[in-house]
């Protein structure tokens, strides 16, 4: 099959590399608005050609990886398309996409989530076997069409991602906690850590625990920011649950309740008894 990228950046650019070692992919061509990008993709060789939008419109496979609003504006101009293609949006947030998605080509559309990325974007960010290993949600797929399903579950079996299902809004409530609340808390630390330390204070002190903690502050502010606003509600409860949590341990360091403070700490902690 013939498969289209839209969007070269970090995802686009690490799915195109990772599709070409597919044997069913034939032709891999990609479309980005920002022209320095679709150099770089060129020289780069994540892609095969570079094509104008009205061209992706032919090939078997359409991925939208691209900003939320970007693909809401992409899908109502792709109302033309065959229909036995295949149209994969990668956003960050699902609901809104999904509601968004025109009738005529609901049955071409599957909702999915890779849960993989970094910190770096564009498509210089572009990394081989992102992908690998990672999980990928699949929402409201009983609303898209049986081919386009098994195609879209073939490909990220093909890239060794593990396949999870799910609702659109229940997506997008756990993203907010386990995804868009982190993000937003590591550019509150380096907000925060900017306004009260000079820049040699912060060479010279910050150590592993703040670079690892800020680190998800390098990451893309047109991106996130995007995202935020499409997932205003959830990530504001997020938020208020994460507060609540601080001022708890606050208080608990105001009033010199240790034994809570150890608890507070021993709870936390079992996070990771689930991941290891």
């Amino acid at each position: 099959m013939n498969v289209a990228i839209v969007g070269l950046g970090l995802m686009g650019g690490s799915l195109a590399l990772s599709l070409k070692k597919l044997d069913f992919i034939k032709k891999i061509v990609g479309s980005d608005h920002n022209k320095a990008h679709q150099s770089e993709a060129i020289k780069l060789g994540l892609v095969d050609e570079i094509v104008e939008f009205e061209e992706i419109k032919k090939y078997d496979v359409i991925f939208l990886a691209i900003p939320v609003d970007g693909v809401i504006a992409v899908l109502n101009n792709l109302t033309d398309i065959d229909t036995t293609a295949t149209i994969v949006d990668l956003g960050s947030t699902k609901e809104k996409i999904v509601k968004a998605v025109p009738d005529v080509i609901r049955k071409n559309f599957v909702a999915a989530h890779p849960m993989t990325g970094t910190e770096n974007f564009g498509p210089s960010a572009a990394v081989e076997g992102l992908y690998e290993d990672k999980v990928v949600v699949l929402c409201d797929l009983e609303d898209s069409g049986e081919l386009q399903s098994d195609i879209a579950k073939k490909i990220f079996r093909s890239l060794n991602m593990k396949k999870y299902f799910m609702g659109s809004s229940e997506h997008d409530r756990h993203a907010a906690f386990i995804s868009h609340m982190p993000h937003a808390i590591s550019y509150s630390i380096a907000n925060t850590v900017m306004n009260q330390e000079n820049k040699h204070n912060i060479l010279a002190l910050a150590a592993g625990g703040f670079r690892s903690m800020s680190r998800l502050a390098k990451s893309s502010p047109n991106m996130w920011e995007d995202i935020f606003r499409q997932n205003k509600s959830n990530l504001l409860e997020a938020i208020e649950l994460f507060e609540d949590e601080l001022k708890q341990l606050k208080s608990n360091i105001q009033n010199d309740n240790w034994k809570e403070v150890h608890q507070n700490i021993e709870n936390g902690k079992k996070l990771h008894d689930i991941f290891d």
